[in-house]
């Protein structure tokens, strides 16, 4: 998955845009908006395979005390094995808040191999003419299952109603852990789950990938929701409906979306900037179960009133953005704006340095979630 984020400045007779690498930082909300706090916390997930260092995670939840049912969250695999190591738990952030919006403690947790999480190649399949589908599969069930005992002993997490949301490589790893299902599993979520994807149209051993299908829906028993874009690069609709009866042939219980095109590759339908695209089917299957707690209100800051159309628009995109991020803006409309930097102080600096381009009247408007003071 490709993390992006956009900075943007404005005046009135001008606009640009970049796209860096976006490292997402938890927050608490500004006073009086119309939305609960959240609580995050960078975590080591405990694994004698994973050496000393454990599993990188991160954690989101309501920030009011209590204990709330976890969802877990896998996240795939790149194409390009280098890619791994710039992976970060925090980047599924915006994610990990939608979650916690709906009352679950939302865990993004690293598998080996991933990130700052040990262990190199761990999971791979060997060879595209003989791939070991099943053997890759049993590591990343694994640390799912670490991540899952880690969680019992906080106070502040239950495994009971829990439920755990995987895409791609993360959701086939997904509906392994229904085949094993630990006690608690309520429900699991599949966005293009698969494996094996060398390029579009090509996939290794895909017979091998449904028989492994076939095989996991003969255990599992929890209920299950797979989505499938249109236009997914990786898994054609054709190969998914393969998925999709082998599962249920082998006994598995699935909801199946054939979800419509989205974006240049559907199989990034479920990402950090596409909530409204994928929130909806997540919704009508856990109401379904009986899972959807409360939702919290979403953050709501007022747009500056001088602001032209293009303005309001770079609001808009700014509001939907990970913190820390920071909002310039002067009398007369023109503005700068900085997101997914280190620190509210990097952010701000780099949103007044955007927006003094344009003006040498520019202050800050807001930082992170709240308005500035």
């Amino acid at each position: 998955m490709n993390y992006r984020d956009t900075l943007a400045s404005f005046h009135p007779r001008r606009w640009w845009k970049l796209v860096p690498l976006a490292l997402a930082m938890g927050f608490a909300l500004a006073p009086g908006a119309h939305a609960a706090e959240f609580y995050s916390e960078d975590l080591r997930v405990p694994m004698p395979a994973a050496g000393a260092r454990g599993l990188e995670a991160f954690l989101m939840r309501p920030a009011a005390s209590g204990k709330y049912p976890l969802a877990l969250i896998s996240h795939g695999t790149p194409r390009d094995f280098d890619d791994r190591a710039g992976m970060t738990a925090r980047s599924y952030r915006a994610i990990a808040i939608e979650f916690a919006r709906r009352g679950f403690a939302a865990l993004v947790v690293l598998r080996r191999g991933y990130g700052s999480s040990p262990g190199g190649r761990t999971d791979s399949y060997g060879s595209c003419d003989h791939p070991d589908y099943r053997g890759a599969l049993a590591v990343s069930v694994a640390d799912l299952q670490a991540a899952i005992a880690a969680m019992k002993s906080r106070n502040d997490v239950t495994t009971q109603g829990m439920i755990a949301i995987g895409h791609s490589a993360g959701g086939l790893a997904t509906v392994g852990l229904t085949a094993q299902a630990p006690p608690g599993l309520a429900a699991a979520i599949s966005f293009a789950g698969g494996r094996g994807s060398r390029s579009t149209g090509m996939v290794c051993g895909d017979g091998a990938l449904a028989d492994l299908f076939r095989q996991l829906g003969t255990t599992s028993r929890v209920p299950m929701l797979w989505v499938y874009a249109k236009n997914d690069g990786f898994f054609s609709p054709a190969l998914a409906h393969r998925f999709r009866d082998a599962f249920a042939a082998g006994g598995g219980q699935v909801s199946f979306v054939d979800a419509p095109a989205f974006g240049d590759d559907g199989h990034f339908l479920f990402s950090t900037n596409s909530t409204s695209a994928w929130a909806p089917y997540v919704d009508n299957f856990l109401r379904v179960q009986n899972l959807l707690p409360q939702v919290a209100s979403d953050v709501e800051l007022p747009a500056p009133p001088q602001l032209r159309e293009d303005g309001k628009h770079a609001f808009a995109q700014f509001t939907s953005r990970n913190p820390h991020k920071a909002f310039a803006l002067a009398p007369d409309g023109s503005f700068g704006w900085r997101s997914g930097r280190p620190s509210a102080a990097d952010a701000s600096r780099d949103a007044l340095a955007a927006c003094a381009s344009h003006s040498s009247r520019c202050a800050l408007y807001a930082v992170d979630d709240a308005l500035a003071r």
